[in-house]
């Protein structure tokens, strides 16, 4: 019993950090590919702007 539930474990941790990086590596491309550069243009100046 004790095998399984250490054997268990390790499968969840190593499964959750791989999935941890793989949506962290996602969300790093989106941020920096060239495309969504003027929509992040944009969205930056928006605390800037005067709406009357």
């Amino acid at each position: 019993m004790d095998a399984t539930y250490t054997a268990l474990a390790n499968f969840a941790q190593t499964g959750g950090l791989l999935y941890f990086m793989a949506i962290f590596a996602g969300v790093v491309l989106y941020a920096c590919w060239p495309s969504n550069g003027e929509r992040f243009n944009e969205a930056s100046q928006i605390p800037l702007r005067e709406d009357d």
